[in-house]
């Protein structure tokens, strides 16, 4: 049983960090190195871990994915991100939500609060829309050209001044997300908020969620939103780790 225990610790700091070499590996579980390589070969036999190169650090590999993807649902992907969002709350000072969406509209599931008295809480339960949230625009980014055009087609509702209502507006939009990793909405669908998100992507590489940050305009300012989202985009990666994704690179 002490073999099983260490073999799922080695898995749980792959998804915890990331990508590492042996060296790190053994030494955050505690284990001698030449432990840790027997162990991480019976795991690379069964898909559960892979090497970059010969002698290239260990990632989990397209098993430990089929795995997570039973554990893709709604709440346990709240359960697996939690942790992560209370620290990244935590470190950001604002509020962190997950969200995921059912194709038309976006549904917070999970919520984090940081330091701040000035915050927006309560949101778990809320559903939104997609074409004026940040969590809404993380999911856009991923559909075909022809899918966002159909939806502005129907018509998109416009909640502040500042809201996106056509097809070129938004798609200018959504192609700055795809180019930089995070999306971001300005005043889109509350006036005075500013929230930006980033995906939370599963085995098979597409976005089963998205993580956000939002605060206040005078806080969320054009200074400090790369920094944020920069933060987020961490966050994020090791959110999908979690949840089999193999970090790109």
């Amino acid at each position: 049983m002490q073999s099983v225990d260490r073999a799922v610790s080695l898995l749980q700091a792959l998804a915890a960090h990331g990508p590492s070499g042996l060296t790190d590996l053994a030494a955050g579980v505690r284990i001698h190195k030449a432990t840790a390589f027997r162990l991480l070969a019976t795991l690379e036999a069964r898909g559960l871990v892979q090497q970059d190169g010969d002698r290239g650090r260990y990632r989990l590999g397209p098993s430990a994915g089929q795995l997570a993807a039973g554990a893709a649902g709604a709440h346990d992907v709240a359960v697996l991100c939690r942790p992560l969002c209370a620290q990244l709350a935590a470190e950001v000072g604002d509020t962190v939500n997950l969200v995921v969406s059912d194709g038309a509209q976006i549904t917070t599931v999970d919520q984090a609060t940081g330091s701040a008295i000035v915050a927006s809480t309560d949101y778990v339960g809320r559903r939104g829309p997609l074409h004026a949230t940040a969590a809404g625009k993380v999911f856009l980014a991923e559909w075909p050209a022809q899918q966002v055009a159909d939806l502005c087609d129907i018509g998109l509702e416009r909640f502040t001044e500042h809201t996106l209502v056509d097809l070129a507006a938004l798609s200018a939009d959504l192609e700055q997300v795809r180019a930089r990793g995070w999306a971001v909405a300005q005043e889109e669908h509350e006036a005075g908020l500013v929230v930006v998100g980033a995906p939370v992507r599963g085995a098979d590489g597409s976005a089963v969620a998205a993580l956000t940050v939002g605060g206040p305009t005078y806080r969320m300012t054009a200074e400090a939103l790369p920094v944020i989202a920069d933060r987020l985009l961490e966050t994020a990666a090791r959110a999908s780790w979690r949840l089999g994704a193999v970090k790109p690179g």
